[in-house]
């Protein structure tokens, strides 16, 4: 990775943060897409390499990766080295992160739901949190990451939102992917090692032929609680701010 440049406008507009390698291109990857095609630059994080998987490598989810962001139009990202199915919340494991952090300097930053079904998705929102917090600490030190890495300066994202699409909450709000909705699920399918049929964990995998149906309804199911055709779910814990009442977006009858 290189050093961000000396200037106070962010490398990076968005970056969205999640366990594995496929998690954001479940959760957020069609808000990603709008963001890319509004000029702003997009980046992801995976904090584990996926080696716990039942199906795949972590080489094969590598390349796959790498051809996913391809598709969502993402400028960076990178894996940590963090254990798949046994991330944890240390000192150490935030400042990989506050690495990051400072490198790209994203004013947003996408974390996962703070309660889910996975350990690892429920402990990186708050992992994620409290890197984010840490990062903005001028007496916190990265360590000796490279010379790429000295001038990096604190930085703190100004805003955290959680990508809800799993959890049964209500959101705060929809992002519209309904032009995105081919393109997301394009790149979800680029796991070809997770989706598509085969007898390895056959049980556990939803067939390849019942991805795209799932994957729709449920983009559908939140398009139509904000009145388009296809969302994502998001959710943020601060109240929102609202300068023009007859700006507001969807209908109330």
């Amino acid at each position: 990775m290189s050093a961000a440049p000396a200037t106070d406008r962010p490398a990076t507009d968005v970056l969205a943060m999640a366990a594995h390698r496929d998690d954001v291109e479940q959760t957020c990857g069609g808000t990603l897409l709008r963001m890319a095609a509004r000029g702003l630059r997009t980046a992801i994080l995976d904090l584990t390499r996926g080696e716990m998987g039942t199906r795949g490598s972590a080489d094969e989810r590598a390349r796959e990766a790498d051809e996913a962001a391809r598709l969502l139009g993402v400028g960076w990202r990178q894996a940590l080295d963090l254990p798949d199915g046994a991330i944890e919340n240390t000192f150490d494991n935030r400042v990989k992160i506050v690495r990051v952090l400072r490198l790209l300097r994203p004013r947003v930053v996408i974390l996962p739901y703070w309660e889910a079904r996975h350990p690892d998705h429920a402990i990186v929102a708050t992992l994620g949190y409290e890197a984010c917090f840490l990062s903005g600490l001028a007496r916190v030190e990265t360590g000796a990451a490279g010379d790429e890495m000295r001038e990096l300066k604190p930085h703190r994202p100004f805003k955290i939102v959680y990508a809800s699409l799993y959890a049964d909450v209500r959101p705060s709000f929809i992002v519209d992917i309904t032009p995105f909705i081919e393109q997301r699920h394009a790149a979800l399918m680029a796991y070809r090692s997770q989706y598509a049929n085969q007898a390895q964990g056959g049980g556990l995998f939803v067939p390849e032929e019942e991805i795209r149906e799932r994957t729709f309804a449920e983009a559908r199911h939140y398009g139509l609680l904000a009145g388009v055709r296809f969302g994502e779910p998001f959710v943020q814990k601060e109240v929102g701010l609202v300068d023009d009442l007859t700006l507001l977006p969807v209908q109330s009858i």
